[in-house]
């Protein structure tokens, strides 16, 4: 069966990698670059033991590149997509890649060092499954990093207001239902409809704790430069953040 992110493989190729989106190459990427140059490796039996790297949802692959270029990780890449992980494959880079179920990792049990879920799991029907299979191939004392759309962001009928009924005018960020569990399908283009599930930051904290992750450090970091200087509107984006960062230790 062909999965929806099919029809959006081109488009988010064509917007988000390769240097494109100032989101991506001015903080997701150095995060996580940063978040994993600290990761010993476990019990390897290779020549030169180095740190395994599950990207979840990897998409054409950027993130496991980017690692494997810059920290030698040896990484396996997982999307149910089967057009990204075709051009997951033509980049190249060093990992390798692997189309399937993010419910149903092909790894052994505590297989991996570390494992990064990059903008995937607001777009998961069941986040839980996929979360049991994290924890079974993260090897205790591994490391998880979980980056998500921040869910404040993520409220449907969440956005920034103009109040012309002050004087002077007032712009603020409107917040919409925050606690109930939500799916949205958002027109991000023409042609181009994505799903996005609202969940409370509680529901995917407590998620986590309960299957034996140790949250080592949480970030709210501002919009990066070069997103606010898209246009001049967005300066005051500044006070919300975008992205939630979330680093987790394997118990």
């Amino acid at each position: 069966m062909a999965d929806p992110w099919d029809d959006h493989a081109r488009w988010w190729q064509r917007e988000f990698t390769e240097g494109v989106d100032a989101e991506y190459t001015e903080q997701i990427l150095p995060l996580i670059l940063e978040h994993l140059g600290d990761l010993e490796a476990g019990v390897d039996t290779a020549p030169e033991p180095v740190v395994r790297l599950l990207d979840l949802g990897c998409g054409e692959g950027q993130v496991a590149r980017i690692t494997t270029e810059l920290l030698g990780t040896r990484a396996v890449g997982v999307d149910a997509s089967g057009a990204q992980v075709i051009e997951a494959r033509r980049r190249g880079g060093g990992p390798s890649y692997v189309q399937g179920s993010a419910a149903a990792i092909g790894l052994a049990d505590a297989a991996v060092d570390a494992a990064v879920a990059c903008l995937v799991f607001e777009h998961l029907v069941d986040p839980d499954s996929v979360l049991d299979e994290v924890a079974r191939v993260v090897r205790s004392g591994g490391r998880f990093l979980w980056l998500l759309n921040h869910p404040l962001i993520q409220t449907p009928d969440s956005g920034w207001i103009d109040d012309h009924m002050v004087d002077p005018p007032e712009q603020y960020w409107q917040l919409g239902p925050y606690l109930p569990e939500a799916e949205t399908v958002e027109q991000v283009e023409r042609d181009v409809f994505i799903t996005f599930f609202h969940r409370p930051l509680s529901r995917y904290l407590n998620a986590a704790i309960e299957r034996g992750f140790v949250l080592e450090q949480m970030l709210e970091p501002a919009p990066p430069p070069g997103f606010l200087a898209r246009a001049p509107e967005y300066a005051e984006a500044a006070t919300v953040p975008r992205l939630m960062f979330l680093r987790f230790r394997r118990s």
